[in-house]
């Protein structure tokens, strides 16, 4: 299957990204043709690099974090009738030319394709790896099957999962509860390697607060179930 040739939309979040947005559009759009972006309250003009790169963008007036802004990129994504959703980052973190890799990762007829860094672990800053490892084993055995990048944001959704997906998180631990809601709504998860890439994006992830609401989110889930 050729991405470019597809009914693919791109979802990209982006807060305060000028510097990297506008280049992550224009490789995006060469890829799958139709890139949105959600402007989560940016104050630098990311926006506005978007929408010149090409992408269609939807602004929130104030910054109310990753999980809003996959919400409503998810709603609109539902809106424009897209066959597939390829989610990003807009730092540059993600290479729009993996794309492809995912799509080759739906073995088995998967509707959904989570990016795999691990396979370049050397190149993650070592306090990432560490998180990540650990998250992606708690997540492993909550969703019951293996996961071996859990945080990678780098992913493929069918639009047939958008039901199942109704998000309650508004930060970053919507990247978890995506997986979490995804498993217990009877979808395998598949996996497939992508490029890791670490240089000079900056993170707007808190890592007290940000693994705070992670654990409250996986607490609340477990208790639920």
């Amino acid at each position: 299957m050729n991405p470019a040739s597809a009914n693919v939309v791109a979802l990209i979040p982006v807060y305060n990204a000028a510097n990297h947005v506008g280049k992550v559009v224009q490789r995006t759009v060469a890829r799958v043709g139709r890139v949105l972006v959600v402007d989560d309250g940016s104050t630098d003009g990311s926006g506005e690099e978007a929408r010149a790169a090409g992408a269609e963008v939807i602004r929130h007036a104030t910054n109310r974090g990753k999980g809003a802004a996959l919400k409503t990129g998810l709603a609109r994504c539902g809106e424009l009738g897209c066959e597939w959703i390829v989610l990003l980052d807009a730092d540059g973190q993600h290479n729009p030319d993996d794309i492809p890799r995912l799509f080759a990762g739906r073995d088995g007829g998967a509707k959904f394709v989570l990016g795999n860094r691990m396979t370049q672990a050397e190149s993650m800053p070592f306090t990432h790896y560490v998180g990540n490892r650990f998250s992606s084993w708690v997540l492993s055995r909550m969703c019951r099957q293996p996961l071996p990048d859990s945080q990678c944001g780098f992913r493929l959704l069918h639009r047939s999962l958008l039901d199942a997906l109704k998000l309650t998180a508004d930060h970053y631990e919507a990247d978890s509860e995506m997986l979490i809601l995804a498993a217990r709504a009877g979808h395998r998860i598949a996996s497939a390697p992508v490029t890791t890439i670490y240089a000079d994006e900056h993170s707007h992830i808190r890592p007290i607060k940000d693994t705070l609401r992670v654990v409250r989110l996986l607490l609340r889930y477990c208790y639920e179930h």
